[in-house]
């Protein structure tokens, strides 16, 4: 069906990533990826889920977002997020990004980058994922994608060992990323057992784990033009709590 999608859940949180940190956002979670990065917190997108019509989604979007003022603010609140899961692996997704935007919502795409992100509007604000050695999923970055990048993108860099951080730092000064649009480097949140699904790769022999303040600390030491972040919400709620 081209004019539906298959939601692993639907809700109204705060943004916990990005530049946007903090801000009130509908996210959509879509279900399915083609990746199984060793990090990956919400394994339970992989396969959980029901297809929905555009419509019965976006009409879910619109009473979530009911009481915001649209007008008087930099952006339209609620953000409107897709995540997963990975959201490009639907093809309805980009004729149903194409659509929120035409009502005027700030719409994000969380993407692993491992997908063409070329044919997603140019309103939508990407942050692609470039993975990193320890994710298991290194050799699945598509670089074709960096050209398509913009000012209003933003590249995500999870960092979870002394070699992710070195491969990242090298990939940020090659690509001359900083120039054209922010650069974060995201700290790896452990899993909890349950949340370790039995498909997640391993972290490849030889990597050295490097604590979020390790990694601050190397920032500031080689004085990066990037963004530090944690995922905030999981500072607010129970770091497995699903729907927040």
């Amino acid at each position: 069906m081209s004019d539906s999608l298959v939601i692993n859940e639907i809700y109204l949180s705060l943004q916990g990533e990005s530049t946007f940190a903090g801000l009130p956002c509908v996210f959509i979670r879509l279900t399915a990826c083609n990746l199984r990065c060793s990090y990956c917190d919400s394994a339970y997108a992989f396969k959980e889920g029901k297809r929905m019509r555009s419509e019965e989604v976006h009409a879910e979007v619109t009473r979530l977002a009911a009481g915001y003022a649209t007008t008087g603010t930099r952006f339209r609140l609620p953000l409107v997020e897709l995540t997963g899961g990975e959201p490009l692996l639907q093809k309805s997704a980009v004729p149903f990004m194409r659509s929120l935007c035409d009502q005027g919502f700030t719409v994000l795409l969380e993407t692993s980058g491992a997908h063409d992100i070329a044919p997603v509007d140019s309103r939508v604000r990407r942050i692609m994922d470039l993975k990193c050695p320890s994710s298991g999923e290194v050799a699945r970055n598509r670089w074709q994608n960096v050209p398509h990048l913009k000012q209003t993108d933003e590249v995500k860099f999870v960092i979870g060992t002394v070699e992710d951080y070195e491969w990242a730092k090298q990939i940020l000064t090659e690509y001359n990323l900083a120039a054209i649009c922010p650069v974060l480097f995201s700290w790896v949140a452990p899993l909890s057992d349950h949340q370790r699904d039995s498909s997640l790769k391993p972290v490849p022999e030889g990597q050295h784990s490097l604590t979020r303040i390790e990694l601050v600390e190397r920032i500031i030491a080689d004085r990066l033009p990037v963004r530090f972040q944690l995922q905030m919400h999981k500072f607010i709620w129970p770091p497995d709590e699903r729907g927040v």
